[in-house]
């Protein structure tokens, strides 16, 4: 199994030095993701790395938050399915960062899958078919349509200042965006995406998307391709058979902290054997 493992005893270093970012940057150009091991951190430092490999901070408005850069990771006990973090989203992460504060003693596995891989196992048909916009469908119940747009737009800072003003003023800034607002203040939310995207790091092409995700604090949404024609849950199950050929695990240790570059690089975890374990995410635009 391949790990892009960036060790303490190896670099001379306990901490997190600006030496040991660098190595991260070429780590994450080549290979799209690294795992920092045995260096000496806490929730600040990893606040700071995440602030140091992004310049602008994003969040999910349905998680905790922990540190003001980070937030605590809680999806429920089963296994979680590929996708990139705020894949659904107007404004996508480049950068995903995860700590891991205590690891499990059995389970939990993160799992990494690097889009790009998917993407050349692609046949000639699934390459076009996957090269198509496509349109994601769902409600937004209030409190967490404003919490994102509270977060996302430069003039406010509180979910309770959102107007519907602030939302039409967000639709125009971002193409590819439509909503409809319900009397019970949740929004019927349509955004236009690409499955297959250039890394925002490095270029090339990588299947890289939510197709295959968790809707844990979200409903489930409704995938339309250009074509008209929608993405089947058959359709599903074979891009996940397909994507787990490309996939490798993260056994975490206590301490770890692994970077992803989410514009081509998905994520996901096997299920939970041990609820005591304890992961926090940072992530944000470069």
């Amino acid at each position: 199994m391949h790990y892009n493992v960036i060790r303490a005893e190896e670099t001379g270093a306990t901490d997190i030095t600006q030496e040991v970012i660098a190595q991260t940057r070429t780590c994450l150009e080549t290979d799209g993701w690294a795992l920092l091991r045995g260096f000496k951190s806490d929730m600040n430092g990893f606040s700071d790395l995440t602030a140091q490999l992004c310049t602008t901070i994003t969040f999910d408005p349905a998680r905790e938050y922990s540190e003001k850069n980070t937030q605590k990771v809680d999806a429920g006990l089963g296994p979680v399915g590929l996708h990139i973090e705020n894949g659904n989203t107007p404004i996508c992460p480049d950068i995903v960062a995860f700590y891991c504060t205590r690891a499990a003693f059995e389970g939990s596995q993160t799992t990494i899958c690097d889009g790009r891989a998917v993407f050349e196992k692609f046949d000639t048909g699934q390459k076009a078919r996957w090269s198509q916009k496509m349109k994601v469908k769902r409600n937004l119940p209030e409190e967490l349509w404003k919490r994102y747009l509270a977060n996302e737009h430069p003039a406010i800072s509180h979910p309770d200042e959102v107007t519907e003003e602030h939302i039409i003023q967000f639709k125009a800034a971002i193409p590819g965006q439509d909503f409809a607002l319900r009397d019970d203040g949740s929004i019927d939310y349509e955004l236009t995406v690409s499955p297959v995207r250039p890394s925002s790091l490095t270029n090339g092409q990588a299947f890289a998307n939510a197709i295959l995700g968790p809707s844990h604090n979200y409903e489930k949404p409704e995938y339309t391709l250009e074509d008209g024609s929608t993405v089947s849950p058959v359709e599903i199950e074979a891009l996940r058979e397909l994507a787990e050929s490309c996939t490798v695990e993260i056994n975490w240790q206590d301490g770890d902290i692994a970077v992803i570059d989410n514009t081509r690089v998905m994520h996901g975890r096997r299920a939970i054997k041990d609820a005591d374990r304890q992961l926090f995410i940072g992530m944000g635009r470069i």
